[in-house]
């Protein structure tokens, strides 16, 4: 573990890339957004072959009953009703995973440019294979994903990080995926829409408005960067890192100190907090239209379901339609630290959602909807504000976009 974890922080410690520049990888993403056919255009569910709304079940569905579906879910909170939304259900694990390899002496990460459809800016970096069960089982009838079959057949030796975690329960319904990240060893041919760049590099490319997408964040965010992990001098590591506080928030701290009454507050919310969430037919949401062009809320909401007609040159499947979740507006996410006795820590929070698989989630310190302003800020909120408007201790703000294959 201390081996790979020092190849982790050099290639961190990497940012100007010792295979790609970063100019060559900002170059490559603009060429292939150049020379990509991309049409994204709104259309009506009577335009598409392959998905209907069945108006009996009251649900948006495909021929194959595969990829995913669109229903109806209300929440309950001690048995009172609090809110109903239209809801993704795609109970499938899907890939989303990351190659690295060292290239002379620096581990770099294989990463590839991908068009989704719901990308603000068509081109993003994203995981090596970012896969749906039903993309690897070929239910499009396309291509199997490039470099699918390293994943299929990685031996235990080659992972680093391979872990089953959630995806937006304000969204999905129990949604999850399979985060993995695996080194390599031999040769393999980079194809076009790919290249090897340092996690420094990535790091530094993730301070680019809508650059590094939610898939690629996500897997990132699971390498192994905690002193439980080690067994050897975690001094070694000290030279890595510019700032005392961060190095010792990594490597100094105590776990055990944060990590039981974490688990504590977790489970009491699962044990005391009496929540149901179940699903409707999309007809009977009170608040939401369901029409040809999708499902629309009748009051101030986040989001619209609108379908749409799509080509994306190079995909394994060229052309298809689909429904999306259209954003109204934008979100803020925050995470909020301090420096505690020379140790940073960072401030997150007890998340529930509509579509949480049980229950509750840890999650950041600010998760704030559009449609935020109709509410008071609590006494959290109102500090993160007050920074935030003051510029004051700011470290990262930039505008990144959720996941383009639903939203």
């Amino acid at each position: 573990m201390n081996e790979i974890m020092s190849s982790i922080l050099r290639s961190w410690q990497n940012t100007d890339g010792n295979v790609n520049t970063t100019e060559a990888i900002l170059s490559w993403i603009a060429e292939v957004g150049r020379d990509t056919d991309v049409q994204i255009k709104e259309c009506s569910i009577h335009d598409s072959s392959f998905w209907f709304y069945d108006d009996y079940k009251g649900e948006i569905l495909n021929r194959k009953r595969s990829f995913f579906s669109i229903i109806g879910m209300r929440r309950f909170e001690n048995g009172d009703f609090a809110y109903e939304q239209p809801i993704i259900v795609q109970p499938e694990i899907g890939y989303l995973g990351i190659i690295c390899k060292e290239l002379d002496g620096v581990l770099n990460f294989l990463m590839q440019a991908k068009i989704e459809p719901g990308n603000v800016n068509h081109v993003q970096i994203s995981p090596t294979i970012q896969a749906t069960k039903s993309n690897f089982t070929r239910v499009h009838g396309g291509k199997l994903p490039t470099y699918f079959e390293i994943f299929e057949q990685a031996k235990p030796g080659q992972i680093i990080y391979d872990q089953i975690q959630s995806e937006q329960a304000s969204r999905f319904r129990g949604k999850r995926n399979r985060n993995i990240i695996m080194q390599i060893s031999g040769d393999i041919e980079v194809h076009p829409n790919y290249m090897w760049m340092t996690l420094g590099q990535l790091k530094a490319l993730m301070r680019i408005d809508n650059l590094v997408n939610m898939d690629t964040r996500t897997v990132i965010s699971g390498l192994p960067l905690a002193a439980f992990h080690l067994t050897d001098k975690k001094s070694d590591f000290r030279h890595f890192f510019s700032d005392e506080a961060f190095y010792r928030s990594a490597f100094e701290s105590s776990p055990a100190a944060t990590l039981t009454p974490i688990y504590q507050a977790v489970n009491d919310y699962k044990m005391f907090h009496d929540i149901h969430s179940s699903t409707v037919p999309l007809y009977e949401l009170v608040d939401w239209k369901v029409d040809e062009r999708g499902v629309t809320s009748k009051k101030p909401h986040n989001f619209m379901v609108r379908y749409y007609d799509i080509t994306i040159q190079g995909r394994e499947v060229n052309s298809w339609t689909q429904p999306l979740f259209k954003a109204i507006g934008r979100a803020t996410f925050g995470l909020i630290c301090q420096r505690q006795k020379g140790i940073l820590r960072f401030l997150v929070a007890l998340r529930s959602e509509i579509g949480n698989h049980d229950k509750v989630e840890i999650g950041p310190a600010i998760q704030q909807e559009a449609s935020h302003y109709l509410y008071d800020d609590d006494a959290v909120e109102s500090i993160f504000r007050q920074q935030l408007e003051k510029g004051a201790g700011v470290a990262l703000d930039v505008v990144l976009s959720e996941e383009g294959g639903r939203f």
